[in-house]
Order: C-alpha cells, then sequence, then structure tokens
C-alpha cells in the first residue's frame, strides 16, 4: 500500500516538473514574481531601506517649492526669454548648492499641431533649458534624464494655444551616487541644508534658437 501511494506520488510530481517550460528552470529565482524587469523590485527595496526614496522625494517637494521649477515659451518656440532665463538661473543657483543631486528635465507643449512634431518640439524645449543650465556651471551628467512628453500632458486641455502648456518641468531625480555624502549615507544632512537665495549671482541669459521650420505647432 505504501508502495503504490509512493508511487503515485512521484508520478504526480514527474507529470508537474514535465508541464513546466524551460524558461521557468532557465530564468532567475523569483523572476516569476517580477513585473516585467527582474531585479527592479530588489533595487526599489534597497531604496525605501536605505531612506533615498524617501529623501528624493523629500528634496524635490523642497526643489518646487523654493525655486520656480517650471518654465514657459511661445507658441512654435524653443527660445528662452527673459522670464525662462530669470526662472532658469534660479533653478541653476538651487541646483549648484546641492552637487549630491541629479534631475530631469521634461518638455512639453500645448495640443495645437501633430503629435510627432509636439514630441520633437518638446524635446527642443527640454535641451534649451538644459543648455541654459549648463552654460551656468551645472554638469550636464547630473541632468541625466531629457524626456519630452509633447502634448500628451496639459496643464489646461484646450485645443487653442496655451502658454501654461507650453513648458519645461525640472525635478530632483535622485542622487549622485559616487558623491562622498552619498557614499557615506549623509542624505537627512543633505535635505536639511540651507538653500542661501542671497548667493545668486548676475546671469546672462543664453539664446536659445527656437521656432523651427515646418508645421507650427504648440
Amino acid at each position: 500500500m505504501h508502495t503504490t501511494l509512493r508511487n503515485l506520488m512521484i508520478g504526480a510530481s514527474l507529470f508537474v516538473l514535465g508541464a513546466c517550460d524551460d524558461a521557468t528552470f532557465n530564468s532567475e529565482i523569483g523572476a516569476n514574481l517580477d513585473e516585467g524587469g527582474f531585479g527592479n523590485p530588489t533595487m526599489n527595496n534597497v531604496l525605501v531601506m536605505s531612506g533615498q526614496r524617501d529623501y528624493t522625494i523629500s528634496l524635490a517637494n523642497r526643489f518646487a517649492a523654493e525655486v520656480p521649477s517650471t518654465v514657459n515659451f511661445a507658441f512654435n518656440s524653443s527660445q528662452i526669454d527673459g522670464e525662462a532665463a530669470a526662472a532658469l538661473s534660479r533653478q541653476a543657483n538651487w541646483i549648484n548648492q546641492f552637487p549630491e543631486l541629479r534631475f530631469s528635465v521634461y518638455g512639453h507643449t500645448d495640443l495645437v499641431g501633430s503629435n510627432a512634431y509636439n514630441k520633437s518640439l518638446g524635446l527642443r524645449r527640454a535641451q534649451a533649458a538644459v543648455n541654459y543650465l549648463v552654460a551656468q556651471g551645472i554638469s550636464r551628467s547630473r541632468l541625466q534624464a531629457l524626456v519630452s512628453y509633447g502634448e500628451t500632458q496639459p496643464l489646461v486641455v484646450t485645443q487653442d494655444q496655451e502658454r501654461r502648456n507650453r513648458r519645461t518641468v525640472t525635478e530632483v531625480s535622485g542622487f549622485v551616487q559616487n558623491h562622498p555624502a552619498v557614499l557615506n549615507g549623509k542624505y537627512a544632512a543633505v535635505i536639511f541644508r540651507e538653500y542661501v537665495e542671497s548667493a545668486t549671482r548676475p546671469q546672462n541669459p543664453v539664446q536659445q534658437s527656437g521656432a523651427q521650420l515646418g508645421q507650427p505647432a504648440g
């Protein structure tokens, strides 16, 4: 009786194993629990346990509260005008005082024009903002994400021209991993460092050529 039961259990196990495809055996342990990017859950856990995720969010909120994170543009243009230059100069001054941080710059347009053209226009606006920041002494390597959302994320939903939608947004995206303060885990010291607004220096606006030949768009 015991021999028969044991044989049945062995047979069932072989059936289950036979039903598994080679991909299951050749993949990393836990890959079947991942959502498309093996290693991402572990990386997220490391960021949470080390405090980096919370510190990044806190610094992103502080940046948005202390300086204008959004820069607006004229219709069908990526030119940095006087108002944009003033905002970017304040961004650059803040960024210069926090060398441990990395930043992302996102480009947007209004809804006038084709999706493809507006995605290109949004990218040119992001590039113009990045070039201005670099001209103010920010290392290009700290501006790692350069993304265009084109017309896909309007602040004001309208098919007409809308200046508030024609913008770039600068955000804190994380830490410079090889910076000494980061290597020593001094994230809290970075958060509580004072931003000395009086340290701003006169800036010369960097004009970026904006209007492009082709279909007018937002």
